[in-house]
This record gives structure tokens, C-alpha cells and sequence, in this order.
């Protein structure tokens, strides 16, 4: 594979989640050879570019206007130009947007590198010590249709589970696990590679106290032991 960028290329590149040290060499090197960028949030992105010494054009391409962009990302490499998509942490497609362009690019026969890099469900997990042979992860919960019959159904899934949650939804999110899930094993991740990074080890009872008693803030990753029911 070439060194630099190929036109008319898709690349989703992932980006640090916390600390910018963690962004890949070459993830640096894509960022800093395409012909644009397409960033779920402008602005943060400009940070890490700024980090980078990178100057690039940058579009917006986030939930709410990808279905909008994606036809005129599609120009772009038709017209021969290398395009990287960036989300504000992490990788794009887990959580954040980038199934769609991924779509329509393979539907238009234009190809698609995906550069490995960091998530945070992966650290989160590793520090649980809970099983990582066997896991599945659901990313965000419903926020209303179906939230419950998914927490049921969840309730028996017999491997390690790994969630998203918002500061402003962990404290529910966690009494109802409690509720339906019982005295489950958990491990709560915030912050992680950040400077206040903090992981609770619990139960579901004891992660709802104290997460009571704390200051919520930044982004959790809750990972739950699978059930032992069969």
C-alpha cells in the first residue's frame, strides 16, 4: 500500500479519546496528506490538528447533516480527492457517525481504509476485570421505545456487556440496571486516558451511591458481568 493517501479514497482514521499523545503516526500522517476532512465537530478537531501543526479544509459532518454531505463528499471523491472522516473521539462508526458514508462509498465502488486506533469501550473493558474472551457491546441504550425490552433482553445475555452512557443519564441508567439486572457485577470508566480518569468496581447497587455521592462528569463506559442464568 502507498505511503501517502490515495485519491479518491474514504479513510475513517480514529483519534484520540482523551489524552492526544494516543493519536497513531499514522493517523497523523493521513491527517496531514488528504485533501479534506470530514469532522463530526469542527472545532475540536481543529485542536487536535493545531496539536498536529496541520492545516487542512475541514466540512462538517455529523448525525444531523450526514444524509445532506454525503452526496457532496461523494463528488469529492469522485473528483479524485482523498477524504479522511474524523468523530470527536474515537473511532468513527462505533457511536458516531460514519456507517453511512462507509455505505454509500462501497454502493459507489469507491474504496474505504479504516486506520485502527483508539475507542474507549476497548480500555474500559481491559481495566473491568471482568471476562474479555466473550463480550458484546451495545453502545447507547434507547432513550425511550424500547429501552426496557432491550434491558430485559440484556439481562440474559450471558457475556460481558459494554455500554455508553452521558453524564446527564448515568445516575438512571445505573438504578435501572440495578433494578432489572440485580446485584451485577460492574465497572464504571470515565475519563479515560484524561487526567481525572476514574474507574469504579462494584455492584450495581454500590456504583449507584456512589456515583450519587461524586461528581458526575465526562463520558462513561459501563461494562456489566453477563448473566450466570443460562
Amino acid at each position: 500500500m502507498s505511503d501517502e493517501p490515495l485519491g479518491g479514497t474514504l479513510y475513517i482514521v480514529s483519534t484520540p479519546i482523551g489524552n492526544l499523545e494516543d493519536i497513531t503516526l499514522r493517523a497523523a500522517r493521513v491527517l496531514g496528506a488528504v485533501d479534506l476532512i470530514a469532522a463530526e465537530d469542527t472545532r475540536t478537531t481543529s485542536v487536535l490538528l493545531k496539536h498536529l501543526q496541520i492545516q487542512k479544509p475541514l466540512l462538517s459532518y455529523f448525525s444531523y447533516n450526514e444524509l445532506r454531505r454525503i452526496p457532496e463528499l461523494l463528488g469529492q471523491l469522485r473528483a479524485g480527492k482523498s477524504v479522511a472522516v474524523v468523530s470527536d473521539a474515537g473511532t468513527p462508526g462505533i457511536s458516531d457517525p460514519a456507517f453511512r458514508i462507509v455505505r454509500a462509498c462501497l454502493d459507489a465502488s469507491i474504496p474505504v481504509i479504516a486506520l485502527p486506533g483508539p475507542t474507549a469501550f476497548v480500555p474500559a473493558l481491559i481495566v473491568s476485570g471482568l471476562p474479555t474472551d466473550r463480550f458484546v457491546f451495545e453502545g447507547f441504550l434507547p432513550l425511550k421505545k424500547g429501552r426496557k425490552t432491550k434491558l430485559e433482553r440484556l439481562k440474559l445475555e450471558e457475556r460481558t456487556i459494554v455500554l455508553y452512557e452521558s453524564p446527564h443519564r448515568i445516575l438512571k441508567t445505573l438504578g435501572e440496571l440495578r433494578d432489572i439486572f440485580g446485584e451485577r457485577q460492574v465497572s464504571v470508566s470515565r475519563e479515560l486516558t484524561k487526567k481525572f480518569e476514574e474507574t469504579f468496581r462494584g455492584t450495581l447497587a454500590a456504583a449507584v451511591e456512589h456515583f450519587s455521592t461524586h461528581t458526575i462528569r465526562g463520558e462513561f463506559t459501563v461494562v456489566i458481568a453477563g448473566s450466570d442464568e443460562g
